[in-house]
């Protein structure tokens, strides 16, 4: 198995990369000024948004690929492991990287909101391509970073740097909604997907053998991340894809309801419920009425 280099600080990234610490928790990195280097994987131990500007060959990241293309940002949480398959080969790194500390936003609104960003969770195939207008102001955003970390220190440097990445993060979302917009095709073609994988699921033994899907697991069928396939689903249909798969189950129940020879806990356990009484709160929850009662009134 190939080996996982660890790089768990600011510090330890910016020297692989001949770069000066500019400050112990956030740096912005010109990755140009590395050494010509073999392709290898690497898990950080901080986040990283990655602006790459020259082709590297095969991106590795989970179980997947993705063949970067210049003017590209990838996302990186800290303990997850991203790299490129080690072909022997040199090549020699290009492009910027902001790197920040968890540390650096403890007691911010960016710290408290960190979550929210779901795309440093997303796959690397799941990366955001930017245009050309939207690369100007990823570039802005790591000039004016950069601009403090080369200033003299004072009191407010940490309000404006972390206000600056929260900036460039917040920038990210919008480039991501457009991204959602510009590829409806595809979205719409994995909502068909997402619908097929459904039916398939329920039409199957699957429910009594593993219980109601998850949307991990209907994200892993569809060979996306969770958040990302998260995000799609709200963007396409406006609920969350728990929401959607909740909706599904409750349609299917309303038929299988129909079928007077079936107990309830009979129908519960066809669609995966490990409890009929969960299924009963559930169904009253969102069709208004118990089991029994739907089917007493149809």
């Amino acid at each position: 198995m190939e080996k996982v280099i660890r790089i768990d600080s600011v510090g330890q990234f910016s020297a692989m990369n001949n770069n000066e610490t500019l400050h112990p928790l956030v740096n912005i990195v010109d990755l140009s000024k590395a050494d010509e280097r073999q392709n290898r994987k690497s898990n950080y131990g901080f986040y990283a948004v990655f602006l790459k500007e020259v082709k590297c060959g095969d991106l590795h990241y989970g179980c997947n690929y993705y063949d970067y293309e210049e003017g590209t940002l990838v996302f990186v949480g800290p303990g997850q492991i991203i790299g490129v398959e080690n072909n022997g080969e040199l090549y020699q790194p290009k492009g910027t990287a902001l790197v920040f500390h968890q540390d650096l936003i403890k007691g911010t609104s960016l710290g408290r909101n960190i979550g929210e960003y779901n795309f440093f969770s997303y796959e690397v195939h799941e990366a955001l391509h930017l245009s050309e207008s939207e690369r100007r102001l990823i570039y802005d955003c790591y000039s004016k970073i950069r601009r403090e970390l080369q200033s003299n220190i004072d009191k407010h440097s940490k309000t404006l740097i972390v206000s600056n990445i929260e900036l460039l993060l917040n920038y990210c979302v919008r480039f991501y909604d457009r991204q959602f917009i510009t590829r409806e095709n595809v979205n719409k073609g994995i909502l068909h997907k997402f619908e097929e994988l459904l039916n398939g699921y329920f039409s199957s033994e699957r429910p009594k053998e593993i219980g109601l899907p998850s949307v991990a697991y209907c994200a892993e069928q569809l060979n996306l991340s969770p958040n990302y396939f998260g995000d799609l689903i709200k963007k396409e249909t406006g609920k969350s894809a728990q929401e959607y798969i909740q909706m599904k189950v409750m349609d299917i129940a309303k038929e299988k309801v129909f079928d007077v020879s079936k107990t309830v806990s009979e129908i519960a356990y066809e669609l995966g419920y490990r409890y009929p009484q969960h299924f009963s709160r559930s169904f009253k929850q969102h069709v208004g009425v118990s089991p029994n009662e739907y089917r007493l009134l149809n």
